[in-house]
């Protein structure tokens, strides 16, 4: 039997089990099984199917085993702030709440009125984002969500599969920094926030760093995917983004290097050694998240491809194009410069992505995309301007400026976009590896354990 670490990767649209493995002196990667993740509207919510995911994940697992591979341990790594509650029986208390969920509109303006922002940036070192665990909990309070009530604790999307695979429960270090309810410096809970806004304290846990076991599998859990010896679970950097980061090559010249880890939300920043907390920082929208190695990857959330994804979605329901070599080639003969913000509100869950982007043009006086190709021209436009800024702003906030862009993940294979990005930020730009969080991850399982 070939000896392999498993790297169970969650993204918003999918999800992997891939099978990681050194062979002459070079880790090699075997995608083992992909499958949909999707989210679910129902009663006025948005939910994410944990039932199924949670099933194809043991199904990839024991895919993994039949194939003949002796796992060695399990990662798992998601998105980020999102979670779900288990009750004193460990029973799961309903499926997790999509971060798209409009419930929490408002909330940030609701939390600062009894917090100071400076103050509350200065320990949490957290660019505000409605979507943030904060957010998501404080409305939960407003609305006397009967669930806090009889939760027994939250745990993050990795830190439940993990639960329901070993029957231990702890937080994650860089899945837990997502949340806005982190000491950042201390890496431990800010309590003293958490009282405030009278979030019920047992529900945050041991926040565990990246390379410690968190449990082993479950007996039953073994008996379903056909093992017989014991299996480690691994806090990998768990938020996917601190996984992708953890796989970018250092720079061989020294170079002042940037990532851009980009898929369906794009991170934008740099690795440092402490947090930076400063005014400027905040009011530039960065954010202070864990990495591996207790590192802090100092960044920007943008939203990325998204609003590609979902034109892409509607075009094959409407029987259109969706090859992208073909819409690619169209949005680069394409004469049309309208650029939109794409992290405005109305990009966030809109019915019609493209009815979003057309008004979006419209009420700004630009011209409004009407073949495909003028569409994802637009998108992509507009993904270089907002890299652009980032970029500076990185500027302004480090001790020497940006060199070179090192761009990670699935979006890295957009070559036009690559382009754009060079371009607009006038940075030497790199691309890969393609794979970045699932290197990631297995990296932390092979060089981080204790």
């Amino acid at each position: 039997m070939k000896e392999a670490y498993l790297a169970i990767d969650f993204g918003g649209g999918s999800g992997r089990v891939i099978a990681g493995f050194t062979s002459e002196g070079e880790l090699r990667l075997d995608t083992i099984y992909r499958f949909q993740n999707r989210q679910v509207r129902m009663g006025g919510h948005i939910y994410w199917d944990f039932l199924s995911l949670f099933e194809d994940m043991k199904k990839g697992i024991r895919m993994a085993a039949e194939k003949g591979y002796r796992i060695q341990s399990i990662g798992i790594d998601t998105w980020g702030v999102d979670f779900g509650l288990i009750d004193r029986a460990g029973n799961l208390l309903g499926n997790p709440v999509c971060y798209r969920d409009p419930r929490t509109e408002g909330m940030p303006e609701e939390v600062f009125k009894r917090v100071d922002p400076q103050e509350h940036y200065a320990v949490a070192g957290t660019q505000v984002m409605a979507i943030n665990t904060l957010f998501q909990l404080y409305a939960m309070k407003r609305e006397n969500n009967v669930l806090l009530d009889v939760a027994d604790r939250l745990l993050f999307m990795p830190d439940l599969f993990s639960y329901f695979l070993t029957g231990v429960a702890n937080n994650e270090y860089s899945i837990a920094s997502t949340s806005e309810l982190m000491d950042i410096e201390a890496r431990t809970w800010n309590w003293e926030l958490i009282r405030r806004l009278g979030l019920p304290e047992r529900l945050f846990g041991d926040i565990v760093m990246p390379g410690e076991r968190r449990g082993i599998l479950k007996p039953e859990v073994c008996e379903e995917i056909g093992v017989d010896y014991e299996v480690p679970v691994i806090a990998v950097a768990s938020h996917d983004t601190a996984s992708a980061v953890y796989a970018v090559p250092p720079a061989e010249d020294g170079a002042c290097t940037a990532f851009l880890s980009s898929g369906t939300w794009s991170l934008l920043g740099v690795v440092t050694d402490r947090p930076i907390l400063t005014e400027e920082a905040r009011l530039n929208g960065f954010t202070n998240e864990g990495g591996a190695e207790g590192k802090i990857c100092f960044l920007q959330n943008i939203t990325g491809l998204w609003i590609l994804q979902k034109l892409m979605g509607a075009w094959a329901e409407e029987g259109l194009c969706t090859d992208y070599g073909v819409l690619l080639a169209d949005a680069e003969a394409a004469q049309i410069a309208s650029v939109i913000d794409v992290d405005d509100a109305m990009f966030v869950s809109p019915v019609s992505m493209a009815d979003a982007v057309s008004a979006y043009c419209r009420q700004s006086g630009q011209q409004v995309p009407q073949s495909q190709g003028e569409f994802v021209k637009c998108v992509l436009l507009s993904l270089g301007e907002r890299y652009r800024k980032g970029i500076e702003g990185l500027n302004r906030l480090l001790p020497r400026p940006v060199e070179k862009l090192q761009i990670i993940g699935g979006g890295s294979q957009n070559g036009y976009l690559n382009r754009i990005t060079a371009a607009a930020t006038g940075l030497q730009v790199a691309a890969g590896p393609v794979e970045a969080t699932a290197i990631g991850n297995i990296r932390a399982q092979m060089e981080l354990v204790r």
